[in-house]
């Protein structure tokens, strides 16, 4: 996901050295695996007709759907009950969401998470998810290293908040992490060593730290079996560079330079579980459309 759709979200809304070694976070889960799409990809569909989106994926064949639209306590503009409702009638099932955790979640007066975020991991338990999940980090708390631990620290609290409302809590990378750095270390590995890997998962999106320099078979061998959830991505090279500089966009999974089927088959011999389609540029075809040639890549590909 990138800070655009993190932007969106704002505003519109195991390992090789065997199962003993796995945190509890991802013991808890079945081996099978799970193929979706993070909405994010058709979201000016959502935007215009949720109900009518949601009917074409599943007409696809997804069972299976990520949520990146939840704002003032409503999942697209539908009340809790009423989108269990829409996705049951599409046969859908939507076990994970993002919801971005910043400095704006915590109350600095009464040292404790506003009322808002504490009725996001509410609504996110009731409407059915298993991994209400933090799309980047907030930039503002990464520049110290008191800082940077507080917002860890705001991780782990808010992992012991999911828990207890039966649910988990997971980290989703940007390009942010790859590019910048405190202490030395690169963040994103900063993050992974900081956490308590009992409350907080992580979902890795392989496109997002492909332009930094992130390579996703990299970190599934340095942190074995920390990553149960992963967003399905290809990277194209551009014809001219971006307007934010970058060299890639975007691609369909069959298309781009990443290995991607190496990677998620690797990932499912480790331990990843959700494998979770995100297309957000689309070269000339629909956002639909992608989305169906997106699903039969992975089909073909034994998913």
């Amino acid at each position: 996901m990138t800070t655009s759709r993190r932007t969106f979200i704002k505003n519109s809304s195991l390992a090789l050295a065997g199962v003993s070694m796995l945190p509890s976070i991802l013991k808890e889960e079945k081996a099978s695996v799970i193929v979706g799409i993070q909405l994010y990809t058709v979201r000016d569909d959502m935007k215009k007709d949720p109900a009518g989106t949601l009917k074409k994926l599943a007409a696809m064949g997804y069972k299976y759907v990520e949520h990146a639209g939840y704002h003032d306590g409503k999942f697209y503009g539908y009340a809790i009950p009423e989108f269990k409702k829409l996705l049951k009638e599409n046969n859908l099932k939507m076990e994970s969401g993002h919801s971005p955790l910043t400095a704006k979640q915590w109350d600095k007066t009464a040292n404790d998470f506003t009322d808002e975020w504490k009725q996001t991991i509410t609504d996110a338990a009731a409407v059915g998810m298993k991994y209400l999940i933090s799309p980047g980090v907030d930039e503002s708390l990464c520049k110290t290293k008191d800082d940077f631990m507080h917002y860890m620290d705001m991780f782990n609290k808010t992992g012991e908040l999911c828990k207890k409302a039966g649910i988990h809590f997971a980290f989703h990378n940007e390009s942010y992490e790859f590019n910048h750095s405190l202490d030395g270390t690169v963040l994103y590995d900063l993050i992974l060593q900081t956490v308590d890997k009992n409350l907080v998962g992580q979902q890795m999106d392989i496109g997002n730290m492909w332009e930094p320099g992130g390579r996703p078979l990299h970190y599934l061998k340095k942190y074995p079996g920390r990553f149960l959830l992963m967003h399905v991505k290809n990277e194209l090279k551009r014809e001219t560079t971006g307007a934010n500089g970058n060299l890639y966009e975007n691609s369909l999974l069959s298309k781009g330079v990443i290995p991607v089927k190496e990677v998620i088959d690797y990932a499912r011999k480790t331990g990843t579980k959700y494998f979770i389609i995100e297309q957000e540029e689309y070269q000339g075809k629909t956002p639909l459309e992608c989305a169906r040639l997106d699903l039969e890549a992975m089909k073909g590909w034994g998913f």
